[in-house]
């Protein structure tokens, strides 16, 4: 029987994740709400999936994703995040992630997308690949935002969300003059003159 891994930083989600995979069949359901622990059950246990968020604590999803890529583990990995698609498809793909699912979707299409992905396929919808398409054919913010690196993209978030340098320090275990060369990066980057701004950037593309 299949064996599985769930790595989100909510409570609920953990639980309502866990009990779609009980229904699916699989065996043991092991949970950890940050990338460090995920990182530390993946090489010891080897599950057959990890379902893995990506905006999660101390290590975040991109980074847990290519760590498992170069320890060369043969885990079957499906992201469900709450992340627009069109800044996230695109990177999971590239990563050799088998399938992506929306926090923002019914429920249905998790336990449709491990249907597939246990038979072997990979699993991006319709409307993600959209997205993503739809991206490539915008200039301006949108381009901007999708040359940002994965770590710049979580500092972004946080930051649009009005965490403190501390806050968000704390959760990426990196110290407030990082997060503070982050933020001036940022401001640069995206070409906006504040931290108001970076928020009213992010919410104009849906990322909070």
């Amino acid at each position: 029987m299949p064996t599985a891994l769930i790595v989100d930083d909510h409570p609920f989600v953990r639980a309502s994740v866990k009990m779609i995979l009980v229904n699916e069949g699989f065996e043991e359901v092991i949970e950890a709400d940050n990338g460090s622990d995920a990182l530390h059950i993946a090489r010891t246990l080897e599950p057959d999936l990890l379902v893995l968020d990506i905006g999660i604590p101390q290590v975040d999803g991109m980074e847990v994703i290519e760590r498992i890529r170069l320890l060369g583990l043969s885990i079957k990995i499906l992201v469900l995040t709450a992340q627009p698609a069109e800044y996230v498809v695109a990177r999971c793909m590239n990563a050799g992630v088998a399938g992506f699912v929306s926090k923002a979707d019914d429920l249905s299409n998790l336990s449709k997308a491990l249907k597939v992905l246990m038979s072997g396929y990979t699993y991006f919808p319709d409307v993600a690949l959209l997205s993503v398409r739809r991206r490539d054919n915008q200039s301006g913010e949108a381009e901007q935002i999708s040359s940002l690196s994965d770590r710049e993209l979580m500092v972004f978030r946080q930051l649009a969300l009005g965490l403190s340098n501390k806050q968000i320090g704390d959760a990426m275990l990196l110290s407030n003059k990082t997060i503070s060369t982050y933020k001036t990066r940022l401001i640069e980057k995206l070409k906006v003159s504040s931290v108001v701004e970076l928020a009213d950037l992010a919410k104009r593309h849906g990322m909070v």
